[in-house]
């Protein structure tokens, strides 16, 4: 079994050294074994822990959705084992989030738009109304 560093491990998921820490504090990742000397041993599992979570986050999920997933006790199982149908449930709600965004966007765009005409004649009262000072 391979026993990273902290620094290792940092270098290898593409993290500071401050994010494996503060994922410990927050038991996104388990609290790791020790040497004598009081260095921290992580295993090739809390890399992929790590990655998980990256790959987590590029997808738009808060670091509490995260931990729902991962788990609380933060053990060795990986996500996926541990919660595969409430990943996909998870999943399923983002998307439902993002597409109310992406409705919400759409029409403010088409607002803005409006604004956009009616401003485009320097005269229009309508435009000067928006104004806060003359």
């Amino acid at each position: 079994m391979e026993v990273l560093t902290i620094g290792q491990l940092a270098r290898a998921a593409g993290v500071n050294i401050e994010t494996i820490r503060y994922y410990e504090r927050r038991r996104l990742l388990r609290e790791p074994p020790r040497t004598t000397s009081g260095y921290r041993q992580y295993s090739g599992s809390d890399l992929w822990r790590l990655q998980f979570i990256a790959r987590a986050k590029q997808l738009g999920f808060t670091l509490a959705e995260i931990a729902s997933l991962v788990g609380s006790d933060a053990d060795d199982r990986s996500p996926v084992d541990q919660s595969g149908q409430s990943i996909l449930a998870l999943a399923r709600a983002k998307m439902a989030d993002l597409d109310a965004q992406q409705r919400e966007l759409t029409r403010t765009r088409a607002r803005l738009e409006q604004l956009i005409d009616i401003c485009g004649d320097p005269d229009s009262d309508d435009c000067r109304a928006l104004r806060l000072t003359d």
